[in-house]
């Protein structure tokens, strides 16, 4: 008689109620959206989102890239348009199905053909606009080629489609979509000095999420210390300067994306990129008043506050949707004065009571741990 082995599979629960319908007025104004099927992927699944600031102000845009040492041809052109233009950027391309890694000299040339025919969808009668206003982003399989023409084709039919309501909003959430569960779309609207303004945005993700990214290559940026793919796109109407800009988005990342892990693979493609067109902020003597962190600093604090919530927001998103996970665990750590070989030190040395829990442990305590490991 044989033996029969059945195998148990247990069905995972959906997480379908993270994703809901939005009400229109609550994206920011001066944006047009859409996602299409451009022919990454097979059949008729969206695999392009275009994302388009119309606003007749300056838009300001920052980024924070992935550290890995392998980084990805739309990781590398992106950060040198926000150099190029001193973090004034337009628009924004997304393919989802080929991450355009490790893909050499071609893979170069076919990000900066995205950002070349995104940029044409622009609106312009200054000859001083940059040729290259878009950044680009990309996910999916790794060492495969773009099939760049169909992506041509396709960021071109985008411009018919473009809109700015929830369904808009919700086909470019989708584009970016590789083994998601659902489409990752929040919105929001916050208030700075009585005026109203909105952020939405969008990510994806849920395996080969260990994100640790860093400032763009802006002459503004910070230092940058030490910190499938992660992609997340902000949008506000506010008005924020380029630099102060870069500095809310490296604090929002620190404190969000970069602080979650589902599987612990970092991503050649990581990439976070916030736009702000200063549509909805008032206009005085025909200019915008933009939000600096040197010149109105209480401004800038509610800002950089409310992109950090948002940020966790989206961020948690991702960890709710990793591959195979059916718990969501968070650690909150409220006051930390210990380094974290002392903390260490501190609870081994407890638990073997070899210190009283009312002690800190010195340097004699830490000689000790050292001769016991």
């Amino acid at each position: 008689m044989g033996l029969v082995f059945r195998r148990c599979v247990s069905s995972m629960p959906s997480k379908a109620y993270l994703h809901r319908p939005l009400p229109d007025n609550s994206f920011p104004v001066g944006y047009k959206l859409t996602g299409i099927h451009a022919g990454v992927k097979k059949k008729d699944i969206l695999d392009l989102a275009v994302i388009l600031s119309t606003s007749s102000h300056p838009t300001s845009a920052a980024a924070c890239f992935t550290r890995n040492a392998f980084k990805a041809a739309p990781v590398l052109v992106s950060d040198q348009v926000l150099a190029a233009n001193a973090g004034r950027v337009r628009a924004l391309v997304i393919n989802s199905g080929c991450a355009n890694a490790v893909t050499g000299k071609q893979g170069l040339e076919d990000a900066r053909a995205m950002v070349k025919y995104t940029s044409s969808l622009l609106p312009s009668s200054d000859e001083n606009v940059p040729k290259s206003d878009a950044l680009v982003m990309s996910t999916g399989v790794i060492g495969q080629s773009l099939p760049i023409s169909n992506i041509i084709a396709g960021i071109r039919r985008a411009a018919d489609s473009l809109g700015s309501d929830f369904a808009a909003w919700e086909r470019a959430a989708k584009a970016l979509m590789t083994t998601d569960t659902f489409p990752k779309l929040r919105s929001r609207i916050f208030t700075i000095n009585n005026v109203q303004y909105r952020i939405a945005g969008m990510d994806k993700g849920a395996g080969m999420i260990h994100p640790d990214m860093s400032p763009a290559s802006t002459s503004f940026s910070s230092s940058r210390q030490l910190h499938a793919t992660l992609l997340g796109c902000i949008m506000t109407d506010a008005a924020v300067s380029p630099r102060s800009l870069q500095n809310a988005l490296t604090y929002a990342v620190d404190r969000s994306f970069n602080s979650i892990s589902v599987d612990g693979d970092m991503s050649t493609n990581d990439t976070i990129v916030v736009l702000a067109n200063g549509a909805a902020a008032h206009v005085t003597d025909g200019r915008v008043h933009e939000i600096d962190e040197e010149t109105d600093r209480d401004s800038f604090e509610i800002f950089k506050k409310e992109l950090t919530d948002f940020a966790a927001d989206l961020a948690q998103l991702v960890v709710r949707d990793g591959e195979g996970a059916t718990k969501f665990v968070a650690v909150n750590v409220k006051v930390c004065v210990l380094s974290l070989t002392n903390i260490l030190a501190y609870i081994w040395l407890y638990s073997c009571r070899v210190l009283p829990h009312t002690r800190t442990p010195t340097l004699s305590h830490l000689k000790f741990l050292h001769q016991r490991l």
